[in-house]
């Protein structure tokens, strides 16, 4: 049958009663207020049948993961916008910001405490969607120094974007159970030493 042919063809079964991103928003909501991630409620809270939201997301970790990108995101953003200086300063800042802002995030370190295994797993696995994002969004932040002339790095930004990110995660994630600040403090050495 060709695709228009099957796009004639009614679907079985009923329309969803939610939306995929009203599942990322309810997961959101969960998320930011220490509550944790929990699909069967969502669905149940939506009118959803927990098989949609798994065929949606594949796993409650892809859920999570999704939320953990946007969440992160606004951080990152925020870090950029308050931002001081140019070039390697410029980076050194926003990434700093960035850092302690997760450090700071009560919902992150909720979910560290309560699901630490899953949670790193989730944040640092070179295979799943958080880390491969906040590469790219590290990597776009450096390469906007670049662009505007302002910073020429060592190495190409994309590789300076994984080192950043790998190093946040080793110093952020890895040490979460002792003092973060002293790890935050000593993550900004690093990264000042790396960027230049």
């Amino acid at each position: 049958m060709s695709a228009a042919a099957q796009a004639t063809v009614p679907r079985r079964g009923r329309k969803a009663a939610a939306s995929r991103e009203e599942v990322v928003k309810a997961a959101t909501h969960k998320y930011l207020r220490g509550q944790r991630v929990d699909v069967q409620g969502i669905a149940a809270d939506l009118g959803l049948g927990r098989s949609t939201v798994y065929r949606w997301f594949g796993s409650r970790e892809e859920l999570i993961a999704e939320v953990l990108e946007r969440v992160t995101k606004r951080l990152l953003d925020e870090a950029r916008a308050e931002a001081r200086g140019e070039g390697a300063a410029k980076l050194l800042d926003t990434f700093d910001r960035f850092n302690r802002a997760l450090v700071a995030a009560p919902a992150l370190r909720t979910f560290v405490d309560r699901e630490r295994g899953a949670a790193v797993r989730i944040i640092t696995s070179g295979t799943g969607m958080v880390q491969r994002r906040n590469v790219e969004m590290i990597t776009e932040v450096i390469e906007d120094e670049v662009r505007a002339g302002r910073y020429n790095p060592p190495v190409d930004p994309a590789t300076l974007g994984y080192a950043i990110v790998r190093l946040a995660e080793a110093f952020i994630f890895n040490e979460s159970a002792t003092g973060l600040s002293d790890s935050v403090d000593r993550l900004r050495e690093v990264e000042a030493a790396l960027l230049r």
